[in-house]
């Protein structure tokens, strides 16, 4: 028997019923997610609409989704955006079991050392895995440039298979998706979430700034700039009136620092936007407008 006070066992009990109801509840939401030799797991965002990890999403072949009945549905790719790792998978919803609900995303960020739970699926067959928030921060970007709402962190690791689960507050809100980071767990909030697979169920993809240049760092005397080493003749820079050979050193009279610094203003939001370029051409100073174009679709 157990040496445990009473009052503990009990209050063991109560947590271990609350983390069970809340599971349940929520493994309403989850699938598994089989694409060409990768298996996930999403959750239904919208009727006919599941949201996944964009990184375990193969980039090719056939999408089958497989529900806890184990019932299948083919799926097909509404948009995915590698910047977030946020996809969307579009799928027929109708004679599916009345279990499968919409996660019902909640805007909120966990205090750190709170629990989490995050409700995976293992080919249909929903998991769970509990959690502390090991950190809780404010907006970040992602190495690829994506705009994330919060750094959440989760003290624990996931199986391939239960990248894209849902992740749930100790109140049992969906707050986001786990994916796996570098050597960590990281949650992509449900504000990003909504943000992005929003604008993929509408427009198919996320909006990124283009320039319509390749550039390269160089040396100068007073710090670094970009030269422009090839340039697309229909894109916004030869339009400005760039040339290959000159020599960025600021937009918007910030001095230029480095490529990803460079990368990360073009984000959707920069489209359209027309920026002060100065540069150096033959080592004299000019100046040009550009407009900021849309990058072509890969």
């Amino acid at each position: 028997m157990s040496n445990l006070p009473v009052s503990d066992l009990s209050a063991l009990t109560s947590l271990s019923s609350a983390l069970n109801a809340i599971v349940v509840q929520a493994a309403g939401a989850v699938v598994s997610v089989h694409s060409h030799r990768s298996r996930a797991t999403g959750f239904v965002w919208k009727p006919g609409l599941v949201v996944t990890a964009e990184e375990a999403l193969a980039d090719e072949g056939e999408i089958t989704l497989v529900f806890a009945d184990g019932s299948t549905r083919p799926a097909t790719i509404a948009g995915r955006d590698h910047t977030t790792d946020v996809a969307l998978l579009r799928f027929e919803a109708a004679d599916l079991p009345g279990t499968l609900t919409p996660a019902g995303l909640k805007n909120a960020v966990p205090p750190l050392a709170s629990l989490a739970v995050v409700v995976a699926t293992d080919d249909g067959a929903p998991t769970a895995a509990l959690a502390m928030v090991s950190k809780s921060a404010g907006a970040w970007r992602s190495l690829r440039g994506g705009e994330i709402s919060a750094r959440i962190e989760l003290g624990t690791r996931l199986r391939r298979s239960q990248e894209g689960g849902l992740v749930l507050s100790a109140d049992g809100r969906a707050i986001g998706m786990a994916v796996l980071g570098p050597r960590r767990t990281l949650v992509i909030p449900a504000a990003t979430i909504e943000h992005v697979a929003g604008r993929l169920e509408t427009h198919g993809r996320i909006a990124r700034g283009y320039l319509g240049v390749g550039l390269q760092p160089v040396k100068l005397d007073d710090g670094i700039g970009a030269m422009v080493m090839s340039i697309d003749k229909n894109g916004p820079a030869a339009a400005a009136g760039l040339r290959q050979g000159d020599v960025l050193t600021a937009l918007n009279n910030q001095s230029f620092s480095s490529m990803r610094a460079l990368m990360r203003e073009l984000g959707p939001d920069s489209v359209g936007a027309v920026v002060d370029v100065a540069g150096l051409r033959g080592g004299e100073p000019v100046r040009f407008a550009l407009t900021i174009g849309e990058r072509p679709a890969a």
